[in-house]
């Protein structure tokens, strides 16, 4: 077992507390501890034309108001695992994005109370998502949720796969997630095709020059299945079901969204520089667009 915590981060928000309640079932399904962790940014400075800056001390950190707000939700409940909330000071997303050294999973909300109503995600979920040491959950706000509505049984895992591509590390999350959840693991691969045979709505339609797609689909179905064939084998409690379409990779997952728990996508590999804020541009999309919540994998 993982000896390593469960990380959240809260702010007050209805996102962060959104994001706690996500933690603490992923907590408890892996038998860690969960940190709510509060960054504090709430002290006041003064920059005077010569000397020393001043600081006003920030509060001692049982003394932190979100923390007691925090507290306050979980008051009563029987239904936790355990729990230890802690204070740390600094920039926002460099300090949550930190605590992912020290977690086996790190969560936050898409966006945090400072965030302007339109943006899709916040900075601090951006930040975690390109940079943490370990596997990031973004919890989409209310507004993008929508109700899984499945006649039985749960939501499933959807893994977005390249075969080529997709890390170890990323299918070992993915089957492990769905082990955990007692869900169905869906994986989606996707293939370009020309622009000329895809549509906006409705379903693929054939074209001129596409005589090759039948031999390409077939090639690619065969890499998915020597790809996940080592990690079905090491679980074979988890029921797989596997997809191989002609379409735009983002678009696909961010559909199959909509009736999923969780989605999960590999972090960008090819990095421009250590602070780059990369992830690829499909894991960027489903986090801009998904209704469930979002799991990237470094």
């Amino acid at each position: 077992m993982n000896a390593l915590p469960v990380v959240t981060a809260v702010d007050g928000s209805e996102h962060s507390v959104k994001a706690l309640e996500w933690a603490l079932a992923a907590a408890r399904e892996r038998g860690a501890e969960l940190v709510v962790t509060h960054v504090r940014t709430d002290y006041v400075t003064q920059v005077p034309l010569h000397g020393d800056l001043p600081v006003i001390p920030l509060p001692e950190p049982d003394e932190s108001p979100v923390l007691k707000e925090m507290s306050a939700l979980l008051d009563g409940r029987t239904d936790l695992p355990p729990v230890r909330m802690v204070s740390v000071d600094g920039n926002v997303p460099s300090a949550v994005t930190a605590l992912g050294d020290e977690a086996q999973l790190l969560v936050v909300g898409s966006r945090g109370r400072g965030g302007f109503a339109s943006l899709l995600l916040g900075s601090v979920s951006r930040a975690c998502a390109a940079r943490a040491a370990c596997p990031v959950v973004v919890v989409p706000h209310a507004a993008r949720t929508e109700p899984v509505r499945l006649p039985d049984g749960v939501p499933p895992v959807v893994l977005g796969l390249e075969p080529e591509e997709t890390g170890d590390a990323v299918l070992e999350f993915a089957f492990a997630e769905a082990a955990r959840k007692g869900a169905r693991l869906d994986v989606v691969t996707t293939y370009t095709v020309p622009l000329s045979t895809l549509t906006l709505v409705g379903p693929y339609v054939a074209a001129a020059g596409d005589d090759d797609r039948p031999q390409i689909e077939a090639d690619l179905r065969e890499a998915q299945q020597q790809r996940l064939e080592p990690f079905v084998a090491q679980r074979p409690d988890v029921e797989v079901t596997r997809t191989v379409a002609p379409a735009d990779a983002a678009g696909q997952l961010v559909a199959a969204s909509r009736t999923a728990g969780l989605l999960v996508v590999g972090r960008h590999r090819r990095r421009l520089s250590p602070d780059a804020f990369l992830v690829g541009s499909a894991a960027n999309a489903v986090l801009l667009h998904a209704h469930c919540p979002v799991a990237v994998v470094p």
